[in-house]
């Protein structure tokens, strides 16, 4: 970790989530300083420095990097720009808090890794999940092996994506906080998403369950449906995992607009299990000697913690913590996703180790 008072950051992508998460976390936060933001719309670019008082702003962000004194960028655009933005800002010698899924293909995401490793960089990917006291103390309990050998992981998971992917974000104006009049919304196009269902959440949920588990795929066994949307709505997916261990993975995307929805991550072990239930923020550990521990619902605002990820970049590049939500677990995830699209495509188990290697 380096050691510095100040942290110089840019942004990269302008859209919803920047102004929603990402910009107030920055501005909130003392040690940070933002310097600059690129995004390829002039006119996002014109009310996002009118409301939040950024005076350097880009249509391209090589010119921002270029020009701009910086220690880190946050990158909040399209999945299928992530791999091509963070590897030009890696080889600027930043850190980057790179949201997620980290790329569409884990060949990509694999390059990423270890050119952040040449450079000394820390790519930190944005499942604000991972910063959940709850989910800390649920990883902190497998590592600890206390309740024994992995043998079953069982993931669900729902959210009201529907009308994201029918190209409809206003059905949503009434629950979300769209700061600069909503989203231009990329979720309906695949060639910029990657996918639907399993792009936009299912990688939420896979990076929490491998990020608890610290296990990976090995074998991945996937079905997906579109009812009537143009993307993949439910999905259902079969893992084996690295240790011998079965996990079982679903989701929908469709909900009632207002639904919180679920979003369960179940490990059952030689010796107990761990329930997370993360739409409560609450958690439930019982070994089979029948010793339980209940940690009951976090309050509504620690749930999801949003601004975790573009705050833990600043403790990153200010030498104060270390990276909270690291690249291989978003690599990892990557490789389960896009075999899981494989798998559904094609009508057969794909094995991960024969794609990507060991």
């Amino acid at each position: 970790m380096e050691n510095t008072n100040v942290a110089r950051i840019g942004v990269i992508g302008a859209g919803w989530w920047s102004t929603y998460a990402h910009i107030p976390a920055l501005l909130s936060d003392p040690r940070a300083k933002l310097m600059a933001i690129a995004d390829s719309s002039s006119t996002r670019l014109g009310e996002v420095a009118a409301k939040y008082g950024v005076h350097r702003t880009y249509t391209d962000y090589r010119r921002m990097l270029e020009l701009e004194t910086l220690d880190g960028v946050v990158i909040a655009v399209p999945h299928a720009l992530h791999y091509e933005i963070a590897k030009a800002c890696i080889e600027s010698d930043l850190h980057v808090m790179l949201e997620k899924p980290m790329t569409l293909h884990a060949v990509d995401s694999r390059e990423l890794l270890d050119l952040a490793d040449k450079h000394c960089r820390q790519i930190i990917v944005g499942f604000p999940y991972h910063f959940s006291e709850r989910t800390i103390h649920a990883r902190d309990i497998v590592r600890s092996g206390h309740l024994g050998k992995i043998e079953l992981i069982v993931c669900t998971s729902s959210a009201m994506n529907i009308e994201f992917f029918r190209g409809n974000p206003e059905a949503y104006r009434s629950v979300f906080e769209y700061p600069m009049g909503g989203p231009v919304c990329s979720y309906a196009d695949p060639k910029l998403t990657g996918g639907g269902q399993g792009q936009v959440h299912v990688s939420h949920l896979a990076g929490c369950m491998l990020f608890i588990t610290e296990l990976r795929a090995k074998q991945v066994s996937a079905f997906m449906e579109k009812c009537d949307v143009p993307l993949d709505l439910v999905d259902a997916i079969q893992i084996r995992m690295d240790n011998g261990a079965i996990g079982v993975v679903g989701s929908t995307g469709n909900i009632g607009v207002g639904d919180t929805g679920q979003f369960d991550v179940r490990v059952y072990c030689a010796q107990g299990y761990l329930l997370l239930d993360q739409a409560r923020g609450s958690l439930y550990i019982r070994t089979h000697d029948g010793i339980e521990q209940d940690s009951g619902p976090l309050p509504p605002e620690d749930r999801y913690p949003r601004f975790a990820t573009s705050r833990n970049l600043v403790d990153v590049i200010c030498g104060q913590s270390e990276n909270g939500s690291p690249g291989l677990i978003g690599h990892r995830t990557v490789e389960l996703i896009e075999a899981a699209y494989l798998s559904a495509g094609r009508g057969c188990v794909v094995d991960v180790e024969t794609l990507y290697g060991a």
